[in-house]
């Protein structure tokens, strides 16, 4: 074993001991970012090479701080992005939405879908929609200025339509032409503070994360944009949390215009999101 090997041994017992919950991916993600290598490299760092600034980095992650703002970039499907202070870090439950979605629209046989991301954060959803399903025109809005300039970096270049705005007033230029909206919007109710992990709680920007006594005020709104922009047999794709399950499907009602409305598991098989179909005349 070289040093930088033993170093990050210590260090994921350290990490653990401190409540991070992957200790040991989190301890080799940050000896490949100071060391400048991918994990799978730590063995080939001479001894010679050990850098100090590793320790530095540990102790920034021992205090909660989220990896992502350490390194200042989070993976996400396909896609490397850049995050910081100021924007939602994407979480990996968020990537298995994102396939349903991305099924939901190859499924409709439509040349160039219409997709609109509400809430879009770093930009992360709407970004691998646009690179997953080539022909599609995809729409993002995202109302905090401080989480913008982390997704107007990450769309530079991209074909993503990103424009600053509220979720609920968004796109009116769209109306009734959309084939997919899809949101990963703040649904922790304002009850369940004390009990969010410290990297959310202390670091995520609360505007992405609380919403209302029941988490639920920001979806119920986007039920009637979603509405609003879909075109009948549209779909709508939204993100919740796992205690949320069935809680969620009740909002997209057939007496609101609703078909189909439906939850669906993550990867660890908890609710993870709703579906409906806007229906038809």
């Amino acid at each position: 074993m070289n040093l930088l090997l033993a170093e990050v041994a210590q260090a994921t017992q350290r990490l653990a001991d401190a409540g991070v919950p992957s200790p040991r991916t989190d301890a080799e993600e940050l000896a490949a970012f100071v060391h400048g290598v991918k994990r799978g490299e730590l063995h080939s760092v001479k001894d010679a090479d050990f850098d100090a600034r590793y320790w530095e980095v540990i102790a920034r992650r021992e205090q909660r701080e989220p990896l992502q703002h350490i390194t200042g970039r989070a993976y996400f499907r396909y896609l490397e992005l850049q995050v910081g202070p100021g924007v939602f870090v994407p979480r990996p439950e968020t990537e298995s939405v994102v396939g349903w979605a991305i099924d939901a629209v190859r499924a409709m046989d439509v040349v160039e879908p219409c997709i609109v991301d509400l809430c879009t954060g770093s930009g992360a959803i709407a970004l691998a929609l646009a690179q997953e399903v080539p022909r599609s025109r995809v729409h993002a809005v995202e109302l905090s200025e401080d989480a913008l300039v982390w997704t107007r970096k990450n769309v530079a270049g991209s074909r993503v339509d990103l424009r600053q705005g509220d979720a609920l007033t968004a796109f009116p230029d769209l109306d009734g032409q959309v084939d997919l909206v899809i949101s990963n919007p703040p649904y922790i109710p304002l009850t369940e503070w004390e009990y969010v992990a410290p990297e959310a709680r202390d670091y995520d920007p609360e505007l992405a994360l609380f919403s209302g006594e029941d988490g639920l005020d920001l979806i119920r709104g986007i039920e009637r944009t979603a509405h609003r922009l879909l075109r009948p047999g549209g779909v709508v794709v939204i993100e919740h949390a796992d205690t949320q399950g069935g809680q969620v499907p009740w909002i997209f009602t057939e007496e609101r215009g609703w078909a189909d409305a439906a939850d669906h598991p993550d990867l660890n098989n908890r609710p993870r999101f709703a579906t409906a179909r806007k229906a038809l005349p």
